[in-house]
Order: C-alpha cells, then structure tokens, then sequence
C-alpha cells in the first residue's frame, strides 16, 4: 500500500466510475430512439444495449508512470496524458465552487440532471438551433470521460460522444442519473475535475495546478481557481500564455458567477479582477514524457526497452501509473557521466566515450551506470543523441584485444594451460584461423600467401598466460585459438554475458537478415566466427576483438567473472508497483553458471595484473591514485578507431569504450583529457590504457569511496598450474 495520501481513495474512485458508466449505458439502452416499425422487440433492444456496453470499458484514466532511481527519486516520467489524481479533499474550496459557480450552480440539487435545461436542448436542436448549456456536470463527468478514457484512441467513438443529437443527450442523462446512485456529490466533483482537459494537454486539477501555477490542488487560491474553471470552457481558445486577455475575460467571467452563487464577496471579485493572471512564466511546468535531457537519460530509455522486451506493452507503461524503481545509482551515474566527459568533449563530432557499471552477484547482476560524453535526446547541436551508446551494440569497429578474455577463459575451462603456465608469443605466427596477411608472411610451396598474425610491439619468446593478458601480444592468444578451437572460444564469449552481441550481425551489429546474400548480414555473429563450410577452421581474428560489442555486455562479462562464473541478465529494475501500490513482478531470464567457479575465480587472478608494472593499464591507473585489487583488460583496434578498457572489482564492474559512432572507418587522436579527435586512418594513437582507461579509473574510484577494500578470489589449483 502507497503512504502517499488520498492514493486509495482515488483508485475507488476510479475504478467506481468504470463501473457506474457500465451499469448507466445498460438502462441508457432504453431510451434509444426507435425508428421505423412499431414492432421492436425488447430483444432487438437488447442486443443494442449490449453492442454499447461493450464499447465502455472499465479501465481507470491514464495516468503517468514514474521512473526513479534506486533511492526513489524520481529520475523521468512517461505518459499518454499528463495528470495527477487528486481524492476530494485535496482539492481547494475555491476550486470546487469556481467551477459549480461557472458550469452547474445547481450540482448539489439536482439528480444529475436539470430535466428542464435538457428539455430545453433538445427543442432547440430538433429546431437546428444551439445546444449549449444544457449539460450539468455529472453530464459532462460522462462525456468527458468517454472522451478521454473509453474512446482516447478511438476517434470514432470521440466524435459519437460529442455529436448533437437527442439520443446522444438522453443516453448520457440516463447515465448520469445512474451515476448519482451510485457515486456521492463530492466523489462525482472530484472525478469531474480528475478527467477534464485543460489547455496544452495537461489533464485533471491536479496536474493544472502545478502546470500553471507550481502548485497544489488543495492550495489553489480563488483567483487561480477561476482561471482553471474557465479555461476547461475552451482549453485551446483560452490558454493563458497564447492568449492572456482571453483567458482574463474568462477569469473575470467566472468571478462574477462566484459572486452570484454567494461563493464570493464583490469587493473581493473586483480586486482579483486587477490582478495578472499568475501563471508561471514561459509557460506550463509539465514534465517531459519521455528520457530526453536527463543526465540519466541513457538508463531510463534502457529502462523502458528493457521492460518491452519483457512484456510490458507500451500503452500500459505510459498510462498504467505505475512507480517503476531501477537499479540506477545516481551518484556513481553522475560520477560516471562527468568522467566520459572530462576525457572526451560532449560536442565533438564523432567520438563517443562510454562508461556502463554494472553491480556483481550470484543471484542479480544490477545495471547501476549507463553514461556518455554526450546527453540523451534529439539535439546533435547541444551534444545529444538518442542512439543508446552505451548499452546498444554501437561500437561497429569492436573492442580489440579486451576479446582475449574468452580465449584465456575457454583455455582455463579446458585445462589446456593454466594461468601461470607459459605460453608461446612467437614474432608472428603462420595461421590457419587467421585471415590477415602482414609483411612477415610467407608464401607457401605453390606461391600462395599464407594468413598470418603479428604482434604489434616486442616480446620475449614465451610468457605466463596472466602476463600474456596483462601484455596482450596476439600471437599467443591466436596460437591458443588453434589449440582451443574456435568454437569454444566464440560460445564463451555468448557465455559470460556477450548474448544480443553474438546473436547480432557480424556487420554493424544489428538483426540477422536471412534473406541477404552477404555473409555478414545472414548470419550471426557466433555462426560468422565458427568453422563452418567456408571457414573450416574458423575467424581467428575473433580474439582481437575487431566485431560490433555492446558496452553494457561488456560489463556483463567482468560481473560474471566476479561472479563466480555465475551469468544474470543485466537487470535495471528492482520493483515496479501500480497505482495502487501492489507490486507488479516482471519475468527475468535466471541466473546460470556459465563457466565453473574455479575457472572465473582464477580468469579473476589472470586479468589482476593489467596495471601492475608492465601492463597495459597501469599509466592510467597511477594517475587516478588507484590502490585497490582490479581486473582488467584493454583492448584497441588496429587503425586505433576504437579502444576499450573492461575492468571489475568485487563491489563495480564496468566497460568503458571510445570510438567513432559515424563514420567508423577512421581513427581517433588522444591528445590527453578533453582533446580526443576523429581523425583519418592512420593518423590515430588511441589505446584501450588511455581515453578508456582513464574514464573507468576516473570515475570507478570515487564511486567507491567509503566502500571497504575487497580482495579478489583466489586461484584454484585445478587451472592454476596445468603443465
């Protein structure tokens, strides 16, 4: 149950107005006009009744859902109609009797119809003449609520409700007088001012109130309250910031009823006339109905495709009124967003910094970060994109050499080295699963080029398997690939957590289209990198990470390797309840143990030494002040257009990517913090120990501030010491 006030009674309200309307139509039924022959059978009318009551749902109005971070602030709304329900006392007295004074000063006397206004109305109209004024409010309680809940998307069924005709006029009395036996005066009130429209599609008082005014229902003071209970004459007509001498006319207007109902004195009504109408300046302070400008804008529209993709439809999320609390930390999100942009510039063209954190755990895996150097939304020109940088599959050009984490993973799982066992790191290597051919590589006896590998710096002859990851020279880890194979290499890589990546196309990393006739369009990533007819022996190349990643899925591997090899979705939600407060369960894939625990305990001890003395990172690391156990990989690929560094401790695990969003084939220039450029091929000297190392160090560590050192596992002796 929600502590916020007035929440249950609202949604009694509501759910009573369903069911009022039903039961109204029912007997509205009778009073349809019949036409023709004087023979129809209460049959045939019943079967009328029952086409209109099907046409009246039950459902409450929409209302807007709330995304908050995981300490419960608010972080974005969404809706189809902006309103904040309001129970009958907390809306202001003068707002109840602006509005009976201007549309109904009989409300509280008739049975929820004035029989002779009706009358009145339907002369009138038999006649051709104007309709208007007929309609008490209980009436219009039922047009309005047919309008802009039972047919809101149906503009048919709009139109039948609001047409001028004597039957329309008598099914919407009849109902209202069902109505008014059902519901009481005041509950009818409130459920009248919860529906009505107001100018700029803002619905109900409630959000009419903080729209114009920055206020509350209950504290809407007399001059305020006309103001609203006219504009709901005329919404678009009589908006106060497009038309301000209109909207004080019917301001006016509504005082002077005031003052005839006894609700007001006239010396007041004068006075308030002098006054400005009050409303905030620039127009209304209504919250946005989607992520855009949010500093968390990229986790709250991975928010929203993360619970399509798991049932929710999205009309239900934007009119459900659902409190939808994430996973989201905002402090090491604000970390995180101001250390991808300290690196790289939020406006500088073509280069995206990425920083996704993910929580470990054996039971969840909690996004907590999704960051960028740019914000979300749909302006290029104030640094913005609505492309999902850092948990989409992005980065077309890969990660580099932070993929030889699953070729050291799948030769740990079959204890083909151990982790301190020596492995070969030759100058270059002749291969059979690598397509690349360099100025070391020779031609074979019939004068055919031989695939071959280099390193891309000097290396002794043979090095341990953790030194290999903290160095990362590529012969070794394609040498491991032959030994491995490729199959089991690439299903690791799905494994430990790359499961859309895999699954995507080898191409730009979107869906497989079956019906190309391009290799790296019909096929998946996974399939691509296998032996298959071909490639007998596979794509060695997979291992130096040249394929389209997700940054969020990177992070997924590094939280299942300090996981214990235990594998869970990335999740950001921790609760999701409705308007009434119930909590609503969401079904998530479970947690699997991806790799034995042994094995990612010690893969853990093989990735420690990345910043020590010689690794790849430790530049970075020194220079962030950095003094606690970390795993890591760098990874760069080989025209420097994109680098990435994956790195986890006990309590965070994250990926942070660079690379050029546009335009991939190119590289990048580190010129230090704030001067990273897009630059031509060959011009760049981007590495996965510099931009990408940097931002996870500059932001990772004051997000654990506080938090206590944790050592990482050990290794187990089954893949520590093999040969």
């Amino acid at each position: 149950m929600r502590t916020l006030s007035g929440v249950g009674i609202r949604s009694g309200l509501f759910k009573m107005v369903g069911l009022c309307l039903l039961a109204g139509v029912l007997v509205a039924g009778l009073l349809f006009p019949v036409v023709g022959a004087a023979g129809v059978v209460s049959n045939q009318a019943s079967d009328t009744v029952e086409s209109m009551s099907s046409n009246l749902a039950d459902e409450p109005p929409p209302l807007i859902t709330n995304i908050t971070d995981r300490d419960g602030e608010r972080i974005a709304t969404v809706y189809d109609q902006y309103r904040i329900p309001t129970a009958p006392d907390e809306i202001s007295e003068a707002m109840k009797w602006a509005i009976i004074s201007v549309e109904d000063r009989r409300f509280y006397d008739h049975p929820g119809v004035d029989w002779k206004g009706t009358m009145r109305a339907a002369i009138s109209n038999s006649a051709g003449g104007d309709t208007q004024g007929a309609s008490t409010l209980t009436q219009q309680y039922v047009k309005n609520y047919l309008i802009n809940v039972t047919y809101r998307n149906d503009e048919l069924g709009q139109q039948k409700a609001q047409e001028v005709s004597i039957a329309r006029k008598l099914k919407e009395a009849r109902i209202a007088m069902q109505l008014e036996t059902k519901m009481s005066k005041p509950e009818i009130l409130a459920g009248y001012l919860n529906i009505i429209e107001f100018s700029r599609e803002i619905y109900g008082v409630g959000a009419a109130a903080k729209a114009y005014f920055g206020t509350t229902a209950a504290e809407l003071t007399v001059p305020q309250a006309a103001l609203l209970a006219g504009a709901v004459n005329n919404p678009a007509v009589l908006d106060p910031w497009n038309n301000p001498e209109g909207a004080k006319k019917r301001r006016n207007i509504v005082l002077d009823t005031m003052v005839d109902n006894r609700k007001l004195a006239r010396e007041d009504a004068e006075r308030i006339k002098k006054e400005p109408l009050g409303v905030l300046p620039g127009g209304p302070d209504k919250a946005a109905a989607n992520c855009t400008g949010a500093e968390s804008g990229f986790f709250c529209q991975y928010v929203i495709e993360y619970l399509y993709e798991h049932g929710m439809q999205q009309d239900d999320l934007l009119t459900g009124g659902y409190t939808i609390r994430t996973t989201l930390d905002a402090e090491v999100n604000h970390q995180a967003a101001q250390a991808a942009k300290a690196e790289v510039d939020q406006d500088e063209p073509n280069v995206a910094n990425t920083l996704s954190l993910v929580k470990p755990g054996k039971d969840r895996h909690e996004v907590l970060s999704l960051a960028a150097n740019r914000d979300y939304g749909p302006d290029p020109d104030q640094g913005q994109t609505m492309l999902g940088l850092p948990y989409e599959i992005m980065n077309v050009t890969g990660v580099g050499s932070s993929y030889k984490i699953f070729t050291a993973a799948a030769t740990l799982e079959q204890r083909r080295y151990g982790i301190f066992d020596e492995v070969r790191v030759p100058d270059f290597h002749v291969s059979q699963v690598f397509s690349y051919g360099g100025e070391h590589c020779p031609n074979n006896s019939r004068g055919i080029r031989s695939y071959c590998v280099q390193n891309a710096g000097d290396y002794p002859g043979s090095m341990t398997l953790q030194d290999a990851l903290a160095k990362s020279p590529n012969t070794a880890f394609i040498i491991l690939e032959e030994e491995v194979g490729m199959g089991p290499v690439v299903d690791m890589a799905s494994k430990l957590g790359l499961r859309k990546t895999m699954a995507s196309n080898p191409a730009v990393g979107g869906p497989v289209d079956p019906d190309s006739e391009d290799r790296m369009y019909n096929q998946s990533q996974s399939d691509y990198f296998k032996p298959g007819e071909l490639s007998p022996h596979g794509k060695g190349f997979f291992t130096l990470g040249a394929s389209p990643t997700s940054g969020l899925e990177m992070a997924n591997v590094a939280a299942t390797i300090m996981s214990g090899g235990v594998w869970c979705p990335p999740t950001p939600i921790l609760e999701i309840s409705d308007r009434d407060g119930a909590a609503q369960p969401i079904e998530e894939k479970s947690c699997e143990q991806a790799v034995p625990e042994g094995v990612a305990d010690t893969l853990a001890v093989g990735l420690s030494k990345d910043t020590a003395s010689g690794g790849t990172a430790q530049a970075a690391a020194e220079n962030a002040g950095w003094d606690r156990p970390v795993i890591g990989k760098t990874g760069t690929t080989q025209l420097q257009g994109s680098a990435a560094f994956i790195g986890a401790t006990p309590q965070i695990a994250g990926a942070a990517m660079v690379f050029r969003p546009s335009r991939p084939n190119g590289g990048l220039l580190d010129g230090g913090p704030g001067n990273v450029r897009a630059v031509p091929e060959g011009a760049g000297n981007m590495f996965g120990g510099k931009t990408p190392a940097r931002t996870w160090f500059r932001a990772v560590k004051p997000a654990l501030e506080g938090e206590p050192v944790a050592p990482l596992p050990e290794p187990h002796p089954r893949y520590a010491d093999i040969r």
